[in-house]
């Protein structure tokens, strides 16, 4: 992505409008993300610093982000140091991927003192480190995270910047060390030559300065004066609005809606490929950008045991599944062990212990041909028989034994698979707790001790069509059984997607004829709200609620239906926010 130096420098002109602010709150919402609450005159703001290795920033942010019920150590660690310091100064060391947060807090003696917060936004080897008055190191969020660049982050060793190799700072440079720069470094095309010469400047960037000059590539020991002059002119043209904060923040995307960059100036290099949104910030469009993926990784940091469980029971139920259908597969010559018993019964007389095969015409067969059927030479005709129909009789057991096996894994396969469906969906702690209270009640995890308060139960999610027709969307399974069956009047219109783990999806009627519009609006969320999310096309069935039934014994969410019609539908994540009851 292209959160380089430069957009840094950005996001660090954004954050100085806080000098002076103290420091509120400090939380810590999951292994790789710190919240800085800060309070001031002016109001309040939060600063987010991410060390994901494929999300590393810093901005401000206005999202609301649910923090884990016990905070974790680091977080405890700024508070007792942080908490109700001053921001003194945000520094960046020319386009140094590094910002330094300083802050004059109280020690325990009530002593001033000077703490800054160092920000490394360095991909996989991002880091967040408080270091001391003496300049050592207090702690880490990533202790020796970068070891491989020879630096010790541990507490009481001195920090040390990263190694920084010479480039060049376009804010500080004149034409000919740039010039220089571009005849010494290797030849290469143009935008490759540009990263490696400058400091702080993104591909992107970097691509966007090359289309500038020549629109078809050029190489960076092959141009010409005309080409030099322009090329100049825009890293000038770059410098100036980093400088005078006269940057435009964009987000690219691409037609179908899939999010891919952003940038802080209108990129012209994509042309019609790409959709280019504005936004009014640096922070603005960080938070846009990464506000679906940083849930979505969260919420798997603090669901790991739950994916880990699912996909293993899921893994050990498909081969048990598999093991059975190959028995069963194997019990259906049982027919032909009862005609080897009864040939060898009606033919007793031509046979004699010791044979080790016997040679009889198949009477079954119209033809009567003749057939080989196996003995055992130390048993009788008779009892050769009776061993023929004693494996008849155990295949036909076995048959029946296995086919109830069968349907009972096919049934425990469904509904695992309906969890790890709700599992990926989930947006909140709270579902993360009722979806472990479901999976104890059903035996899948250890059931919460006496002392703990039962989970918050939540609402269904709450939509409404255009022409103003209320749409319910169970969150889980259990809700899903209390929304269908408990809930939705006999007259409502139930959905589900077709042989497809999701929600069930209630449209309420209030008895009144439903529209299409109203119809094919449910089944989009039906389908958005499924395993299907990602697909194209994806068949929503859908019924009147009294049609709708559960089996007896039947695990949570699962129903039988009737009378069913089919829709099929492409989800729309945009139409489905569109939609949302506020």
């Amino acid at each position: 992505m292209a959160f380089d130096g430069a957009y840094l420098y950005t996001v660090r002109q954004e954050l100085a409008a806080l000098i002076g602010a103290r420091v509120d709150k400090i939380h810590q919402p999951s292994r790789d993300e710190l919240i800085l609450h800060l309070r001031s005159r002016e109001g309040t703001a939060k600063i987010l610093i991410s060390t994901s290795g494929d999300s590393a920033r810093i901005h401000l942010t206005n999202i609301a982000i649910e923090n884990p019920a016990a905070p974790p150590m680091f977080c405890m660690l700024l508070r007792k140091h942080l908490g109700g310091g001053r921001l003194l100064d945000v520094r960046q060391d020319g386009l140094e991927r590094i910002l330094f947060l300083e802050f004059e807090c109280m020690s325990e003696l009530g002593d001033l003192v000077k703490l800054t917060l160092a920000c490394e936004v360095m991909g996989r080897y991002s880091n967040c480190v408080l270091i001391g008055q003496d300049g050592k190191v207090i702690d880490s969020l990533k202790r020796n995270a970068d070891i491989t660049r020879e630096r010790v982050l541990l507490p009481g060793f001195p920090y040390e910047m990263p190694h920084r190799a010479r480039r060049v700072n376009i804010l500080e440079t004149d034409d000919d060390t740039i010039l220089n720069a571009l005849l010494l470094a290797p030849d290469a095309e143009l935008s490759k030559a540009l990263v490696g010469i400058c400091e702080g400047i993104s591909p992107l960037l970097a691509r966007e300065w090359s289309y500038y000059v020549c629109r078809d590539g050029a190489r960076s020991h092959e141009l010409t004066q005309d080409q030099k002059d322009r090329l100049l002119f825009t890293i000038h043209e770059t410098a100036r609005m980093l400088r005078e904060g006269d940057c435009h923040f964009h987000i690219l995307t691409t037609p179908e809606g899939a999010l891919k960059d952003y940038t802080f100036l209108r990129p012209q290099q994509y042309g019609a490929l790409m959709v280019v949104k504005p936004c009014e910030s640096a922070s603005a469009a960080l938070d846009e950008f990464y506000a679906s993926r940083d849930l979505r990784a969260r919420m798997k940091q603090r669901a790991n045991d739950l994916f880990k469980l699912i996909m293993t029971r899921l893994q050990r139920t498909a081969r048990k599944l598999e093991n059975q259908r190959g028995e069963l597969a194997e019990t259906e010559q049982m027919e032909q062990n009862k005609r080897f018993g009864d040939l060898i019964s009606a033919n007793i007389y031509r046979l004699q212990k010791g044979d080790a095969e016997a040679i009889l015409e198949d009477f079954y067969d119209p033809e009567c041909p003749q057939v080989r059927i196996p003995l055992q030479k130390n048993l009788t005709p008779a009892q050769n028989a009776q061993r023929y129909y004693t494996l008849y009789r155990k295949a036909a057991t076995a048959k029946d034994k296995l086919a109830e096996q069968i349907a009972q894994g096919e049934e425990e396969l469904a509904y695992l698979e309906s969890v790890f469906d709700v599992l990926t969906r989930a947006d909140s702690e709270a579902e993360l707790l009722l979806l472990r209270d479901e999976l104890a009640q059903q035996g899948y995890v250890r059931s919460r001790s006496q002392k703990q308060k039962p989970p918050k139960q939540l609402p269904p999610l709450c939509y409404r069509s255009t022409d103003g027709f209320p749409i319910l969307v169970g969150r889980n399974n259990r809700q899903n059984d209390q929304l269908t069956l408990k809930q939705a009047a006999r007259s409502d219109l139930w959905l589900h997607t077709q042989n497809i783990p999701g929600s069930h999806v209630i449209l309420v009627t209030d008895g009144a004829q439903p529209s299409e519009t109203a119809i094919r609006e449910a089944a989009i969320l039906a389908a958005y709200h499924s395993k299907a999310r990602d697909s194209a096309q994806v068949p929503v069935d859908y019924t009147l609620v009294r049609y709708v039934k559960k089996p007896g014994g039947a695990k949570p969410g699962k129903v039988i239906f009737t009378n069913q019609q089919t829709l099929y539908v492409k989800p729309d994540a945009a139409l489905c926010a569109a939609l949302e009851a506020k």
